[in-house]
């Protein structure tokens, strides 16, 4: 039997699992992100995108309930548990509700307040899992909503992104500078929405 490589993340107690696929020579999505991936394409072709709460702690947990419902049992549920990652710890479970709240008020009127608003909550990561995904979703609507404009997500590199976004927790203007350069406003596009997916979850992929 062909040994199969698998490398695995964890999130406190949750494994995220990449396949190795030696015929690209890529690793690739794990079996729940490709489910995951499908039910987001969904989100768009059913229209259930119309009726999610744009900019609020709610309206993020309906895109992770619709992305993750039936692959984790805590989809769209707020984390209870500390979550760390690369040695940086996110924000402490005991007072998540309150910095949640705070983030939710945060102003949303200009580019660099949604940039803002949107680093804040990658770094509370409210979710065990799967904050990422659905986070560049609920930007992307922000910016539709009050700006007219979304993320052509394919005009940012992957490792350029992931490296803004560490820094973001010092320095969001890196992260600000990536997205103002990729802004569209092709808002309505299927075929924009269906390809920010894709790029949304290739820089979940290890390499």
């Amino acid at each position: 039997m062909k040994d199969v490589k698998i490398s695995i993340r964890f999130f406190d107690d949750t494994p995220v699992r990449s396949v190795w696929d030696d015929a690209s020579a890529k690793w690739k999505l794990s079996s729940i992100d490709s489910k995951s991936k499908q039910k987001a394409y969904m989100l768009f072709e059913s229209g259930l995108i119309r009726s999610v709460e744009v900019g609020t702690v709610r309206g993020l947990q309906q895109i992770h309930a619709a992305l993750f419902d039936g692959l984790y049992d805590f989809a769209g549920q707020i984390r209870s548990k500390n979550i760390s990652k690369g040695g940086f710890s996110f924000a402490n479970a005991q007072f998540l509700s309150g910095t949640l709240h705070n983030i939710e008020q945060m102003p949303e009127e200009t580019l660099q307040e949604i940039v803002a608003k949107y680093v804040e909550m990658n770094i509370a990561h409210p979710f065990m899992e799967g904050n990422g995904r659905s986070m560049r979703i609920w930007l992307d609507l922000i910016l539709k909503k009050n700006l007219s404009c979304c993320v052509d997500w394919s005009k940012i590199n992957k490792k350029d992104y992931l490296a803004a976004m560490e820094k973001s927790v010092l320095d969001e203007m890196p992260v600000l500078d990536l997205i103002q350069n990729a802004l569209t406003d092709r808002i309505d596009d299927r075929e924009m929405f269906m390809k920010g997916i894709d790029y949304s979850y290739y820089y979940e992929t290890e390499e």
